[in-house]
């Protein structure tokens, strides 16, 4: 069935969908209406808490039309329902920072879903070989997305070599066919869900950490939480056992002196466990004996050999067992102890008697009363170089017996399921059969159709198992109370608990009080002219009362008496009013009237805007000896103003005080108390400035001609103006582009040239044209990968700005040329490789953008050693390990891009300038088999070109190569040799004759190939976890 897709979003969501999907501008996407189809299923349930036991599955068919010309970083696809939910796929046409084609599936409404939704869904995505169908590839998985994971999938999809490759069959016509499988599982109401109630139990709310604890640590009173790890764990335990909901943990992640990037990064739980428990003894000192009883286990090391046996007792806090190659965890045990002989080459050497036959094990010696068993579901891809998770199945039983006197253990709990903050009460034989791991097959939705079974690959399944010995287990499982805990941890504890309760009840009491910010002349003498300058106070950083809203406001003046020692009678409270440039006034005094009301009253009354807040400024007259004073009579013709001074020689704006001025007044006939206001004589002349709404006067002394150059700022405005456009820059080498190297405080307002010699005198650089700028991604925390051209931008504002947010970041290079000059060359980084010598040198070259390659070609000639002085280059294009291009020499190089594809200047062979009419000249690529699909294959190592004879066999053609690449005879001997066509290898044998498989000139068909066959021993590159979707793991370690 073909449907035709909704219908756009209303114009307010769609706008707002471009502003969170600023890398993806909508209208960058490609033109027209991708089909979808949509294979149906039996009609989805709507009621969100409804159990389903068949999951709806559909097929959702996306065609990408001119996929090669999409020039954003990530496209999403039309919207599709599975199960009552909207889904999208999400791709990186030129991968997530990978050399992969990065996908998707993404709940397309997450932004609007209410907090705490869940959903749960088993999906594959797969990219349609339009050629052959077997040939697709397609790759499944499962997830409980939220809104911390609103979107799942496979960053390292295909490589993107093999998707852009037209022969290849995943892009035909520039047109690519992506699909979605989508199996909705639909779960329980956990928005309404009591864990303490169904189960007894309350979980953890999810850092990304995990922990164990006891509570006979010794701790003190004077311990804190954030600093002391026992007091954390006892802290996290009580609660757990007396708390209703659902318990944090962030204190205990505290105790470990991680930050916020540390909470969230994400560990694996035996690590932690290890690191954890190594901290622990530190720690405890009297009860290291009581933790390595409970969860150490003994075994020895040994190598047997006739006369003797040699012995080394090891202590384990777990157990790491293989699971790939083994059916349960018996079968790992019998591997753990497999008995390894050393004898042949493989003797063994022994200590006064030289090499000798020996037999290689462990024997485990006893066995703790709490058993950790690590599974190993992780194991290191050295074809891939990427860790890959084993995904067998792989049975362990709820009772373990490992056979000795007292050594059956047993798994506590394993009918319960602890799923972060939420448990519920699981089967027992379902909970183990899901954590098994291996395929399921669902069931088909039209069983009368001859329908391939959807079956998915249980990606949740167990890593690390926990049994407690059976005769043990009233000691370890056992009932702890109150008597049990400390005096002094109970009491804490305690005092937590009642403050947790008094913050609960405040915000269920909150609607009964409202806050009242109180203002006043000292809070505007401390704030302006710090952090204040156009306005005259932050609410936030003045006294604030917590009011019943029916108190009378008369009563509230008597709690503003004790606070500030003001009597009643010489107050007088003015509410503030918002001003259309967003600055508070003091608008209006209180009537006598107003102040009979409540307080709550009052404020419904005064905030038209329903703020939360009333903001009240507090009149009061002070005398020389700093008592209050009674206040003036206000009339309707009274005006009041604030006064601010300014100092041009220290550039300083400071409060000095108000007034109340006739409406009628003159300027004139207020400039005497201003002079006593700033201490001024009075015959000194001074300037007026009005600020904003005119109720801000700023004044100064009046500049004398002689002085006026002396100060950067010489007046008011100049001094605003400075203070509006002020920007403090962290400027960063693009070398090191974490790392601050120094700040700068400038203005927006500079200009371009302004900014690069303020650095360049801060660099030392003489020359400020040798200064290249780039600015800051803040989506990405990165450098944006195309500097600011010379004069590119007008001011440093313009630098500063990326889409709709500021940044206060820039990163610099110092060039070695001017970048006017730079800018007019073309610049390519040019690999060469010496013909005679194993040696690759890189060579960056700078020509102008009218030259040839046959200029570059020249102009490696003069830097590189040739093997004769007339040797031939040429310029290849590689990409992927092949070679796609040999460029002509009078081609011109400014559309040549070296961002994506390597350079590589090498000699002419003169085998290759001599060929007969029945020699091949053929390309050879080395390559290995996909450990996932070894139908697929990938190729590795530097591509050449090779002459080959007409009647030539593969053994002759074998010496030549081995010569060419200096291979040990060892390592060569085990290497294959295949004619490879559409990435298809076809073997030969040593007596086939190769040549008549190629064409006779094989300069661009790079996709018909002499493959060489082996493993790739190069030593991989390292990428930067931030180079990445998800976040990689990294080693724990806990500072404190």
């Amino acid at each position: 069935m073909t449907t035709s897709p909704p219908p756009p979003p209303p114009a307010e969501q769609q706008q707002q969908q471009e502003e969170e999907e600023v890398l993806v501008p909508r209208q960058e996407l490609p033109n027209g209406t991708q089909p979808m189809e949509v294979v149906p299923s039996e009609p989805a349930a709507t009621v969100e808490n409804q159990q389903i036991e068949d999951p709806p599955i559909s097929r959702f068919t996306w065609t990408i039309e001119n996929l090669s010309r999409v020039s954003t970083k990530k496209l999403y696809s039309e919207i599709f329902v599975v199960g009552g939910y909207k889904w999208r796929i999400l791709i990186f046409p030129r991968g997530n920072n990978v050399e992969f084609l990065s996908m998707y599936l993404d709940v397309a409404d997450s932004a609007v879903l209410p907090y705490g939704w869940t959903r749960y869904a088993q999906f594959s995505l797969s990219v349609v070989n339009q050629m052959h169908n077997k040939f697709t590839i397609r790759k499944e998985t499962q997830h409980q997305f939220s809104a911390r994971e609103s979107d799942w999938g496979f960053t390292s999809f295909m490589p993107l070599g093999e998707l852009y490759n037209p022969s290849r069959g995943y892009l035909v016509n520039d047109t690519c066919i992506v699909e979605a499988e989508v199996a909705v599982c639909k779960v329980v109401d956990y928005w309404s869900y009591d864990s303490k109630k169904e189960t007894g139990y309350v979980g953890l709310k999810n850092q990304d950490s995990a922990c164990q604890a006891v509570y006979h640590m010794p701790t003190t009173e004077n311990d804190m939480p954030s600093g002391s790890i026992p007091l954390a764990l006892q802290s996290l335990f009580y609660k757990l056992q007396y708390n209703d909901s659902s318990v944090s943990t962030k204190e205990l992640t505290k105790s470990f002196g991680w930050d916020m990037h540390d909470s969230f990064m994400q560990h694996d739980v035996q690590e932690l466990n290890r690191v954890l428990s190594e901290k622990l003894e530190d720690k405890m000192k009297k009860g290291i004996l009581l933790w390595q009883v409970i969860v150490l286990s003994h075994h020895g090391h040994y190598v047997q050999t006739c006369p003797f046996d040699l012995i080394g007792v090891h202590s384990n806090a777990d157990l790491q067992l293989d699971v790939k190659g083994c059916q349960d965890v018996y079968a790992s045990f019998d591997k753990y102890v497999e008995v390894e002989r050393l004898e042949g080459d493989n003797k063994y050497h022994a200590e006064q008697y030289g090499l000798q036959d020996a037999k290689k094990g462990v024997l485990f010696i006893d066995f703790p009363p709490v058993l950790q068993l690590q599974l190993k579901r992780f194991e290191y891809d050295f074809m891939r170089d990427t860790m890959v998770k084993i995904n067998d199945r792989y049975e362990f039983p709820i009772q373990l017996d490992l056979d000795r006197d007292d050594g059956k253990y047993l798994s506590p709990d394993a009918d319960r399921n602890f799923d972060d903050e939420r448990v519920t009460k699981e089967d027992a034989k379902r909970a183990l059969e899901e954590q098994y791991g291996g395929e399921e097959e669902l069931p088909q939705t039209n069983p009368g159709l001859n329908n391939t079974p959807f079956k998915f690959t249980k990606y949740s399944n167990a890593y690390m198992l926990v049994y407690i010995r059976e005769s043990d287990k009233d000691k370890i499982i056992c009932n702890v109370d109150e008597k049990d805990i400390a005096e002094h941890l109970r009491i804490r504890l305690e005092k937590d608990r009642e403050e947790k309760e008094r913050r609960k009840k405040e915000k269920a009491e909150a609607h009964l009080y409202t806050i009242i910010k109180v203002a006043r002349d000292d809070d505007l003498t401390t704030q302006i002219g710090k952090d204040i300058y156009f306005d005259l106070v932050d609410h936030d950083k003045v006294p604030s009362f917590r009011i019943q809203k029916q108190m009378p406001f008369t009563q509230f003046k008597e709690e503003v008496a004790k606070e500030f020692g003001i009597p009643t009678q010489f107050q007088r409270f003015w509410l503030w009013a918002k001003r259309q440039n967003h600055t508070y006034r003091p608008n209006r005094p209180l009537t006598p009237q107003e102040e009979t009301h409540t307080v709550g009253q009052l404020k419904e009354a005064a905030n038209k805007a329903h703020n939360a807040e009333l903001k009240l400024f507090l009149e009061v007259e002070l005398g020389l000896d700093l008592k209050p004073l009674p206040l003036p009579d206000k009339t309707r013709e009274d005006i009041l103003l604030f006064f601010k001074l300014y100092d041009p020689e220290k550039e300083q704006l400071r409060y000095v005080g108000r007034l109340f001025v006739k409406a009628s007044g003159k300027p004139q006939d207020i400039l005497p108390k201003l002079r006593k206001m700033a201490g001024f004589s009075q015959d000194e002349e001074i300037e007026l400035y009005e600020l904003e709404d005119g109720d801000i006067v700023c004044f100064q002394k009046s500049p004398k001609p002689d002085t006026a150059d002396q100060y950067r700022y010489p007046d008011v405005p100049s001094f605003l103006v400075y203070i509006r456009n002020r920007q403090v820059v962290h400027f960063r080498s693009l070398e090191k582009p974490k790392e601050d190297d120094f700040c700068l405080e400038m203005s927006k307002a500079f200009t371009y040239d302004e900014v690069v010699e303020k650095v360049a005198q801060k660099l030392g650089v003489d020359d400020p044209t040798k200064i290249r700028l780039t600015s800051h991604n803040c989506y990405s925390q990165q450098p944006k990968p195309q500097p600011i051209k010379y004069r590119g931008v007008e001011r440093l504002l313009d630098m500063l700005i990326h889409y709709n947010q500021t940044s206060d970041i820039l990163y610099y290079e110092v060039l070695d040329i001017p970048l006017p000059e730079l800018q007019a060359l073309k610049t390519l980084k040019v690999t060469y490789h010496h013909s005679t010598k194993d040696e690759v040198s890189v060579h960056s070259i700078r020509l102008p953008k009218n030259s040839t390659v046959g200029d570059v070609l020249n102009d490696i000639k003069s830097k590189v050693e040739l093997s004769h002085p007339n040797a031939e280059l040429r310029l290849l294009e590689v990409f992927y390990h092949k070679i796609y291009k040999i460029f002509a020499p009078n081609e011109k190089i400014e559309n040549i891009n070296d961002q994506y594809w390597t350079l590589r200047a090498e000699e002419v062979p003169e085998e290759e300038k001599n060929l007969g009419p029945f020699d091949r000249l053929i390309h050879v690529y080395h390559f290995t088999k996909d450990t996932q699909n070894q139908t697929q294959v990938q190729n590795f190592g530097e591509p050449f070109f090779m002459v080959i004879r007409e009647d030539e066999t593969l053994s002759s053609i074998k010496e030549r190569i081995q010569k060419k690449l200096k291979v040990p005879d060892e390592d060569f001997s085990k290497w294959k040799f295949a004619y490879i066509s559409l990435g298809r290898p076809d073997y030969f044998e040593d007596s086939d004759t190769v040549a008549s498989r190629f064409q006779r000139n094989m300069y661009g068909a790079w996709e018909q190939y002499l493959g060489l066959e082996h493993p790739d021993t190069a030593p991989r590159k390292t990428h930067n976890a931030n180079q990445n979707r998800h976040s990689f793991e990294r080693p724990v370690k806990i500072y404190n």
